[in-house]
């Protein structure tokens, strides 16, 4: 096989092309999302969340139908209730965040399932969770890349208050920063990727494309900004790499991305130099 067979030619397909391009925007987005995701410990919350889109989903389905827009609304409302309501009762009462929002989780993934059972046309589940990286069409390729953009640009624009809030919150807050404006607008941005994500990965590959290239430029960088930077660029290579072999292997698309990202962050696990395990040994041997 060529290199123009194994690299280029897949891609003379339109819908190669689009699925390609809605996952590379997503990464970019992802990168820099799940950069404060794991430098926060919020990983974990950042899987309730994905979930707690099921019952906005199902609603706007049964009222509405398969509109794309009232899906996507649909979710967006539900994982703001799940986001912002968490954040607000962590605030309001003694109960912590993480409680908070694994108690909405299971509430909105509960009430998911019953919407679910009185459908008249059974939602199909796989691609709400795993999506379908070929099926992407031109509205959800238009709504990758608001989101992307909108999240980029937030990121530059708000970079030192970012910056501040996920190393040091009470000096942020200390000096008049908005913390908990901040914090919630990013558990929005969050909501707003995971929801454009649907089509494309479905809500728990999306999870790994926004966790695993930033726990993976963790390894390796030690500055912040370095650490966005890598983390979308892996994102973008785990991309490339993922559509490609799916195409060739016959592989799920949205499957293949994220194991080839996992590949990326089992090695770097393993071999990176100041932070890998097998460096780590190496070190404590050498006592």
């Amino acid at each position: 096989m060529s290199a123009h067979d194994l690299l280029v030619a897949p891609f003379s397909y339109e819908f190669m092309r689009r699925g390609l391009l809605s996952a590379m925007l997503l990464g970019v987005s992802g990168g820099l999302l799940g950069c404060v995701l794991v430098l926060r410990r919020l990983a974990l919350m950042g899987d309730a969340l994905s979930h707690s889109l099921l019952p906005g989903v199902a609603a706007a389905w049964l009222l509405f139908g398969t509109s794309t827009v009232a899906l996507f609304f649909g979710g967006l409302i539900a994982g703001l209730l799940t986001a912002l309501g968490s954040a607000l009762l962590s605030r309001m009462t003694r109960v912590k965040e993480d409680a908070a929002f694994g108690s909405l989780f299971i509430v909105f993934f509960g009430a998911g399932v019953a919407l679910i059972s009185k459908l008249p046309t059974r939602l199909n589940l796989a691609d709400f969770l795993f999506g379908n990286v070929l099926g992407v069409s031109a509205s959800d390729l238009g709504l990758a890349l608001a989101v992307s953009g909108c999240t980029a640009a937030v990121f530059v624009i708000f970079h030192r208050s970012i910056l501040l809030e996920t190393f040091d919150p009470v000096f942020h807050r200390a000096t008049g920063g908005r913390g908990g404006l901040v914090h919630m607008g990013f558990l929005t941005l969050t909501v707003l990727n995971l929801v454009a994500a649907m089509q494309t990965m479905g809500v728990v590959l999306a999870l790994g494309l926004f966790l695993l290239p930033a726990v993976t430029a963790y390894l390796w960088c030690d500055r912040f900004t370095s650490m966005l930077l890598l983390s979308v660029g892996l994102a973008l290579l785990g991309s490339v790499v993922g559509i490609l072999v799916s195409f060739h292997a016959g592989l799920a698309s949205g499957a293949a991305i994220v194991l080839c990202l996992g590949f990326m962050f089992v090695v770097s696990a393993l071999f990176s130099p100041r932070h890998g395990a097998v460096g780590a040994l190496w070190r404590g041997g050498s006592r």
